[in-house]
């Protein structure tokens, strides 16, 4: 059986959302990625040079600190990860996740909330963080606007 996680980083909730209806749709476990110094609006603040997110990811080598690290990867195959898109890749978060597990032989299939940017190189910039056995697939864009059967629709041909 191939056990499924929707893994997210969800900054200001939007994700978290989306998360949800993803697991829902593919019948998956949720774990949630928690900085282990929460954002705040300032941090978040893209257009201010200090920003600590624009700080971040401007220095594509800070890993920022997670709250856990009690995911149990190893009980999964296929890892849903989500994140929203900052500066056109997944936040440097990501790769902390990443770096705290071992997704040997796993499944990661990308999704992402963006006010308008792509995935850029996103895949890129993850694979990094993970064994040459691990599989990054660029996913999808979910906003918010579809719906469970659209999700469904979209992890079927995965």
């Amino acid at each position: 059986m191939n056990r499924k996680l929707v893994a997210y980083f969800s900054a200001s909730g939007v994700t978290a959302k989306v998360a949800e209806m993803l697991a829902d749709a593919v019948g998956a476990d949720i774990y949630e990625i928690r900085p282990a110094v929460p954002y705040t609006k300032a941090d978040l603040n893209w257009m201010d040079k200090k920003s600590r997110s624009t700080i971040e990811m401007n220095d594509k080598s800070i890993r920022p600190a997670i709250a856990d690290t009690n995911a149990q990867i190893d009980q999964y195959e296929t890892i849903f990860l989500g994140f929203p898109i900052w500066w056109y890749v997944a936040p440097t978060i990501i790769n902390t996740f990443l770096e705290s597990y071992d997704f040997s032989g796993k499944k990661i299939i990308l999704f992402a909330t963006s006010g308008g940017s792509k995935f850029g190189k996103t895949v890129e910039e993850l694979k990094v963080s993970v064994p040459a056995s691990c599989e990054i697939i660029e996913g999808k864009l979910l906003n918010g606007k579809q719906t469970i059967p659209t999700i469904r629709s979209w992890t079927d041909t995965l």
